[in-house]
């Protein structure tokens, strides 16, 4: 009778306690993704460098507004809007508008955005924007939260009170969930276009001050012995009558013989640049989300906004509102906090108005109007 040989269960591997799972030798750093780097100082050099996109970025900040906050205690909210009106800022601004637009700008220019809450003696002092390109991001291993770093002496540590830290990201995907700037996808174009405006700077630098040709054809054996002393006065001539040019007085030139005046280079065609431009500032202007004549391009006879134009913007801006709006809860909430308010409380952003008055109240009316008639029919 042969016997059945028993499987022995495996044994699961136990984690090492004094050994680490990392080879590398700097373990410490192969967690943190460093957000200044060479993009930011790309998207930089973009906007002083393009004034289409600093103004692209400038308008969408002030275009999306402010906004007010309600609870449900007058005494809080009266309280909470004062500081919220009188809040220090950081560069010798004040108020929560100049810390907003600061910290939108960042968003819109890096993808991300940082702030700090100052606290001292119980009471929050103040809500300053920080520059993002000297912040770095730790992996946490938890998918719900980051940990923020910053350089210190050389080494790159956490931030001691990362409660207080505000941080937000635009648009972020799996690949790259420290936020997407506005410009990315730019840079090609923007070297293009720069190419461009280069090439027309250096083209008049060559063109646009007249050099001239006078060449002097002498005739005869008489003329072509003289040749040299006729081309030493043609030559004194020129330049005394370009010399009086100068100071406005006209004066002609003569000269004895075939004498031929060009101006250099004009038989040269310069490459049409109007086209290639604006295909450029379209694919530019496309990505801001703007309409062209916001930032300054008339390229049609009867510009104006759409009610579809009007409607994708208004999207766009509340987008960014829903982007930063967390942020800003995070400031009233620990504002409540610290002044012992423990009431509930609602972000009011204003009102976005870009469509025409005058065609708003028309279709007021005509709505009005509608459901009169519609009552009436009943």
């Amino acid at each position: 009778m042969r016997k059945s040989k028993q499987k022995t269960p495996g044994v699961p591997a136990a984690a090492a306690q004094l050994r680490s799972g990392s080879a590398h030798p700097f373990g410490a750093l192969s967690g943190f993704s460093p957000l200044g780097g060479r993009n930011s100082e790309l998207y930089r050099a973009m906007r002083e460098a393009l004034p289409i996109l600093d103004a692209a970025i400038t308008k969408l900040v002030r275009l999306t507004g402010g906004f007010t906050v309600r609870c449900s205690d007058g005494k809080a909210q009266k309280e909470l809007t004062e500081f919220l009106r009188t809040v220090p800022g950081g560069r010798a601004q004040y108020g929560i508008d100049s810390f907003l637009s600061a910290y939108l700008d960042s968003l819109l220019t890096y993808g991300c955005a940082v702030g700090e809450m100052i606290v001292s003696g119980g009471k929050m002092q103040a809500v300053c924007w920080g520059d993002v390109t000297r912040l770095h991001v730790k992996d946490s291993g938890n998918p719900l939260e980051v940990t923020l770093a910053a350089e210190t002496g050389g080494e790159v540590k956490p931030l001691p009170y990362p409660q207080l830290v505000l941080f937000t990201t635009l648009n972020p995907e799996a690949a790259n969930p420290y936020g997407v700037s506005l410009m990315r996808s730019m840079p090609f174009l923007a070297e293009i276009l720069l190419k461009i405006y280069q090439t027309i700077g250096t083209n008049w630098e060559r063109a646009g001050n007249v050099r001239y040709s006078v060449v002097y054809k002498p005739s005869g054996e008489a003329a072509e012995a003289a040749a040299g002393v006729r081309a030493d006065e043609i030559a004194s001539a020129w330049s005394e009558a370009m010399r009086e040019s100068k100071t406005g007085a006209v004066r002609d030139f003569v000269a004895v013989g075939d004498v031929e005046i060009k101006v250099i280079g004009a038989d040269g065609k310069i490459l049409d640049s109007e086209v290639p431009v604006r295909q450029i500032l379209e694919q530019l202007v496309a990505k801001t989300g703007l309409p062209p004549f916001l930032l300054g391009l008339n390229w049609s006879s009867t510009e104006r906004m759409s009610s579809q134009q009007a409607d994708l913007l208004t999207s766009e801006l509340w987008a960014l509102r829903r982007a930063v709006e967390p942020a800003l809860r995070r400031i009233c909430r620990l504002w409540l906090q610290l002044a012992g308010y423990g009431c509930p409380f609602e972000i009011v952003w204003d009102e976005i108005t870009l469509q025409d008055t005058v065609e708003e109240a028309h279709a007021a009316l005509y709505r009005a109007q509608t459901e009169k008639l519609r009552k009436g029919d009943q």
